[in-house]
């Protein structure tokens, strides 16, 4: 039979599997509170609404902040930046029931084809969701028929929500003037 003595090192592997597998069985996904999202019955919300994007005329929601890139020149306004404020409604006419503002940026961040970086902020200022909002990050390309976005938080009913905002544009002027439809879709713990 061998004769084993143990080297310092070998003690040290063995104190920190023994350690290693104790902190294990003391942090039970129970104990830890791992379980405690699972617990709670999410929540869906599915919200649907026009967002109203004005960049010409006297009462322009968008102002530009930074001018696109001029050398080399781009097709795509590669570099412009824009602040929002723009109305929500319930329906596609400016004039009906305003729901609350998409407020933040959105800049051109593509070479290839336009497409936007859009931070923004969806802040509801009527009916159930009334002094809640929704943080949208995320590409946009508008000539996309179809655009999907992340929904990364919220605050007040939507504290926590996940999800994802889906865009189509429901009408676009020579202007440049947008009303496009949002379907949003949000879970809540």
């Amino acid at each position: 039979m061998a004769n084993y003595t143990a080297t310092p090192f070998t003690l040290l592997l063995r104190l920190l599997t023994t350690l290693v597998a104790s902190f294990f069985l003391f942090l039970s996904p129970s104990s830890a509170a791992l379980h405690a999202e699972a617990k709670h019955k999410a929540v869906t919300h599915k919200l649907h609404f026009f967002f109203h994007d004005v960049v010409s005329g006297r009462n322009a929601t968008v102002a530009q902040i930074i001018n696109p890139v001029k050398s080399p020149p781009t097709s795509t306004f590669l570099g412009m930046t824009n602040i929002m404020d723009d109305l929500l409604t319930e329906g596609p006419q400016p004039t009906s029931r305003p729901v609350g503002r998409a407020q933040g940026i959105y800049a051109s961040s593509d070479f290839t084809e336009i497409a936007f970086l859009q931070i923004m902020n969806l802040v509801f200022t009527d009916g159930a969701y009334n002094g809640s909002s929704l943080t949208v990050v995320g590409r946009n390309p508008p000539l996309h028929d179809v655009r999907e976005m992340p929904v990364v938080g919220g605050t007040g009913l939507f504290r926590f929500a996940r999800g994802y905002a889906q865009a189509h544009t429901h009408t676009l002027s020579a202007n440049g003037d947008a009303i496009v439809e949002y379907n949003v879709y949000v879970m809540v713990p």
